[in-house]
């Protein structure tokens, strides 16, 4: 979008992501961790690819040989392209794949409507904002029309960027939520759009792995903003089905897209959207415009296109009023129409045509009272259908077509099926489906790893909300998700089983032999994966609804399942050793409801060699707060009713502040202890039961190889420290223990400003004169770091205010560095009549090491002179609080000099205050001095070179640099050069080596021709040598900089002389460094 857009405002808290700006990724730090992820994803993709290859030649009778050199052609994507990765996800255009192209006939009637042409109509943006919202019944043809819309404008608005999105509440996690939305958008943005890219901040990009967990505020923002950068480009967007979402994610991506066409509008953006939902739920969006599918005349016309087209049962009489009855009873409802034109289509040919009439009336009119009919027609493979609905209604995600039909016929044959490809083709496994279904479910049309859905959103919403599945489920009396996840559980054991007792234990644990079996297992047993990595999910799944799973659990092997688990774990820090036990899987697998029944005694609390350590850090590091609480709980299970850790476990369950979590990371280190860890987690309920537990699970007192206490977890940022100070003390902890610096909870308090840790502690009893490592004390840090409250409370406890520190520092000398309070803080260290005057090792005061530090206020200065410093004194380098006030603000510098500080006093190495501003390129400073009569012709010892010849010269890194290390400019300004001499300067002092000015400028730098040309105004000496015989031209000639040649050229020009000879026999032609500087050179001699 061109011009400073208001859309940039329409963000979050994730930061802009457009070059120049700050990137938060709201959960995650960019950082660049993943990339050896990254590799070892595509290291494990080309191997595992190569294995499938070798199999899928075998079954062809071929043999294939993988050579080095084809590992080796295998690249790892870009960093770019790892942000692009990170966008795609498999089933990306899997529902736009899966809709049926409209039929050649239908659909047309909507591009001559006049809302879709006022929509289209640029002069109309002010009464819509650029949205149409499509909206009609279940089965109404919506998804079939926005494609056919989408299609059509592809082929018509070339002119344009077109994006579109269609939700799947049938389909993956990504397919039916605004992640995958925004995810799905932007990845065809920035492919359709390569111009993007440079918008991008790099920081992006390089801190994105190809794995990136993206978050929906992220998202979203970024949408907006790449949306800002599309400057002069056309944008429409097609979004389908969004009842299908999640309604709280819909409201808020339709208002962040009212929001973007209300500024698209004001700016004259082009930015359209069409949306097509049903018409629940109600979202309110007063600038649009809404076309309803029930009535319209073109809608009813496309289902006569159809039954003329696809219902083939003649022209007579009798099919053009079974036709017309089809339309009648449809009630604009297409799906009904494709499903009874089927039925119909049948009865025809099977020769029963003098049944269709009957038929049709017979047939229901409502949809889900269809679905009722076809399900109870016959009683054919009835366990087949049941099942079938069944993992098509529970699966923890859609299966694929031949892991439904090993999961179907491996249960009801009782039997493990290797999957023979010669005997049961592809198109036989969705022949199978179809059958088993009874044409309610289907195999999806995807490109990439198609699964089986039902054919329509209505077909869920049937069996579920309108309790059809109970119609199939005849013998079941409670909860039938419930009922139907122990049935699937059952179907996961038992294949399982059978594959173990036919197969055995995977043959080792070596990467090699897991991918291997991992890869072998997926060709020939398909449903193997789902059914070992699921069997605790449905297990869980039931026993939430009441099933109870103890016996289950009896009988389960655990150890066996661990190494088919590990099996299909791509990762190995995912995998778990054979001793894990059930309560540490349940944990970290978030498996509440088993947990809660869970029978053995093993706590929650206990450290076992797992990535996690712990049952209860397990759910903590997978960030489930539920699961949590369901652990507490079971450790209370024989506490008597009068226990603290029922009210502790009740207010965790109560609260619902999200607590950030150590994160999947995350790896258990026993050098730390369980307190550690859990403090981390910023948890103090947890903390508190951890505590309180009979069992001594919480070592407040621990200390790590490298010196961190359970205090230094309390000091992190984000965390509260009173909270956990408090809770730790009150509960035993040490207040004496100290960190690996030395420090005490004391010394922590204080340094963090924290007076309510402070004020704690020093009632506990908390050592106030303890010594750190470096001998600092809890005043000290509080004097340093933290604030004037903790200070005061410190000194009315009488902590000791004259202690000297390192390098014979006082508090004084601290406080008047201090990043926060300072100000207070030596107004408080003054009113305990400390040591105004005490000097440390370097000979200074509190007063000129302020000003050396650059920390120095106007009111610390007329404090400190007040009670009895003075401006005039000197360091132990004889340098005044004049010189030291180069590094503070102009306006200290010039409170000095109207106090009366001494101008032209000079340190032990000869350097004025003129002089050192000058070779600090403190520009300001040095113009004061020079308007306020500061000598111009001051020179240091060593070198004897003046400020003028400092002045035209770009900075030295010396020694003085350390002393004044403040960013200044490499150059002055000339006007510097100016003033000193229009104040006197001598333009061709020269130095120990007899060097002038001039000779300095032509040299040094890339300003060199303003700086001589400022000197020969003034009369410089054109030809003056130094002691060994170099002129200004010979000292231009040899200089390696892009400017040299116009210097060259510039004291030509002015006189100099090219063939003076210098004391080693050179002339300027000698030195010479460039072509173009040799050709001035010679053109002049």
């Amino acid at each position: 979008m061109s011009g400073p857009s208001q859309l940039h405002q329409a963000g979050s808290e994730f930061a802009s992501t457009i070059t120049g700006h700050n990137v938060d990724l709201g959960n995650k730090t960019l950082t660049r961790r993943d990339t050896a992820q990254t590799i070892n994803y595509h290291n494990y993709y080309g191997h595992s690819t190569a294995i499938l290859d070798e199999k899928a030649c075998e079954h062809r009778g071929e043999k294939r040989k993988c050579t080095d050199e084809e590992e080796q052609s295998r690249q790892i994507n870009p960093p770019l392209e790892n942000l692009l990765q990170s966008l795609r996800f498999n089933q990306i255009d899997a529902r736009h794949d899966n809709i049926k192209k409209a039929h050649a006939k239908t659909c047309k009637w909507i591009l001559k409507r006049g809302e879709y042409l006022d929509w289209l109509n640029p002069d109309k943006v002010d009464e819509h904002h650029g949205f149409l919202w499509i909206k009609g019944k279940p089965g109404a043809g919506k998804s079939t029309l926005m494609k056919f819309i989408l299609s059509n404008a592809r082929r018509r608005m070339k002119d344009k960027t077109i994006i579109s999105f269609f939700f799947n509440a049938r389909g993956e996690e990504l397919e039916k939520s605004t992640t995958g939305m925004y995810r799905s958008l932007l990845l065809q943005m920035l492919q359709q759009l390569p111009r993007l890219h440079s918008l991008l901040d790099p920081g992006l990009i390089l801190g994105i792995s190809e794995n990136h967990d993206w978050s929906v505020e992220a998202l979203r923002t970024l949408f907006e903003q790449t949306l800002e950068g599309l400057g002069d480009s056309s944008l429409v967007v097609f979004i389908d089905a969004l009842d299908e979402c999640d309604e709280s994610e819909i409201r808020s991506m339709v208002s962040s897209f009212k929001n973007l066409g209300n500024l698209s509008a004001a700016e004259g953006v082009s930015f359209q959207v069409c949306l097509a939902s049903r018409h629940y739920p109600h979202i309110t969006m007063p600038k649009k415009i809404e076309l309803v599918l029930e009535g319209q005349e073109g809608h009813d016309q496309d289902i006569i296109s159809y039954l003329d087209s696809e219902l083939e049962i003649g022209d007579s009489k009798l099919a053009q009023e079974v036709r017309a009855q089809i339309k009648e009873k449809a009630s604009g409802v297409f799906m009904w129409v494709v499903l009874v034109s089927g039925i119909l289509q049948q009865k025809y040919d099977q020769g029963r045509i003098h049944t269709v009439k009957k038929t049709i009336r017979e047939i229901p009119g409502d949809l889900h009272e269809l679905f009722r009919d076809i399900l109870t027609r016959d009683d054919t493979n009835k366990d087949e259908l049941l099942l079938c609905i069944q993992w098509v209604l529970f699966a923890r995600h859609p299966l694929k077509p031949e892991q439904l039909y090993f999961a179907i016929r491996s249960h009801t044959e009782c039997a493990t099926c290797k999957w023979d490809r010669d005997e049961i083709p592809e198109d036989a496994v969705g022949n199978f489906i179809l059958s088993s279904s009874k044409g309610l479910a289907e195999v999806t049309r995807a490109k990439q790893d198609p699964t089986v859905q039902f054919i329509h959103e209505s077909v869920r919403d049937f069996l579920l909300k309108d309790n059809g599945l109970r119609i199939i489920l005849l013998d079941a009396s409670g909860d039938l998700s419930a009922e139907s996840h122990d049935k699937l559980k059952k179907c996961c054991f038992e294949y399982t089983q059978s594959y173990w007792k036919e197969n055995g234990l995977p043959a080792g644990d070596s990467k090699h032999q897991i991918l291997e079996t991992r890869v072998l297992a997926d060709y020939d047993f398909p449903f193997l994966r789902y059914a070992v990595q699921n069997i605790l999910y449905h297990a869980n799944a039931a026993e939430e609804g009441h099933i109870n799973q103890t016996r289950f659990f009896g009988s389960f092997p655990l150890a066996n399942w661990i190494q088919h688990n590990n099996v299909f774990q791509d990762k190995e820090v995912r995998r778990h050793t054979t001793s894990a036990s059930l309560l540490y899987l349940l944990a970290e697998y978030n498996f509440g409801g088993l947990i809660e029944s869970h029978q053995g005694s093993q706590s929650c609390f206990d450290i076992e060699g797992e990535r996690y350590g712990a049952p209860i850090l397990a759910a903590m590091a997978t960030g489930s707060r539920p699961t949590v609480w369901k652990l507490l709980k079971r450790e209370t299970r024989d506490e008597p009713a009068t226990s603290r850790l029922h009210s502790l476990c009740n207010e965790y369950n109560m609260e619902q502040r999200r607590k950030s979590g150590p994160g999947r990371d995350f790896k258990y280190n026993p050098m730390w202890s369980l307190l550690h860890y859990i403090l981390q987690d910023q948890d103090l309920v947890v903390a508190s039961f951890a505590i309180t537990y009979p069992q001594a699970y919480a070592n407040m007192n621990f200390r790590t190889h490298g010196g961190e206490t359970v205090f230094s977890v309390a000091d992190q940022q984000g965390h509260d420290f009173f909270a956990v100070v408090k809770l730790l003390v009150d509960n035993g902890a040490n207040t004496e223990l100290t960190d690996k610096y030395g420090r005490t909870p004391l010394c922590r308090a204080a340094q963090k400003g924290n007076a309510a840790a402070v004020a704690f502690l020093i009632s506990r009893g908390a050592n106030i004169e303890h010594n750190s490592v470096h001998g600092q004390t809890p005043l000290f840090y509080g004097t340093l770091e933290g604030n004037e409250e903790s200070m005061r409370l410190l000194i009315s406890a009488g902590a000791n205010v004259a202690t000297t520190y390192h390098f014979g520092q006082t508090l004084l000398f601290h406080a008047a560095c201090s990043s926060t309070d300072s100000e207070a803080k030596m107004h408080l260290l003054v009113a305990q009549a400390v040591d105004i005057l005490k000097v440390n090792d370097s000979g200074d005061t509190a007063l000129t090491w302020s000003l050396k530090n650059g920390k120095a206020t106007k009111t610390i200065l007329q404090l400190l002179i007040d009670h009895g410093d003075t401006i005039y004194r000197t360091d132990s380098m004889g340098r005044t609080p004049l010189m030291l006030a180069l590094n503070c603000h102009l306006s200290i510098f010039k409170e000095l000099i109207d106090m009366g500080a001494e101008i032209d006093s000079v340190d032990n190495e000869g350097h004025s205050p003129l002089l050192i501003a000058v070779k600090v390129k403190a520009e300001d400073q040095a113009r004061l001095l020079i308007e306020s009569g500061a000598c111009t012709d001051v020179f240091d010892k060593l070198t004897k070179r003046t400020a003028l010849s400092y002045a035209v010269t770009p900075r030295i890194f010396d020694r003085l640099t350390l002393v004044y290390p403040g960013r200044r400019p490499t150059n002055l300004n000339s006007d510097v050069a100016e003033a000193l001499l229009i104040h006197g300067a001598a333009v061709d002092a020269a130095d120990v080596t007899g060097r002038t000015p001039l000779s300095y400028a032509a040299q040094y730098g890339l300003r060199k021709t303003d700086f001589s040309r400022l000197l020969l105004d003034h009369g410089a000496d054109v030809n003056r040598a130094d002691d060994s015989g170099r002129t200004p031209l010979s000292y231009a000639a040899g200089a390696y900089d892009p400017v040299a040649q116009h210097c060259v050229q510039l004291l030509l020009d002015r006189g100099a002389i090219p063939d003076i000879v210098d004391g080693i026999g050179n002339t300027a032609l000698s030195y010479a460094t460039t072509d173009t500087v040799r050709a001035l050179l010679s053109v002049s001699l």
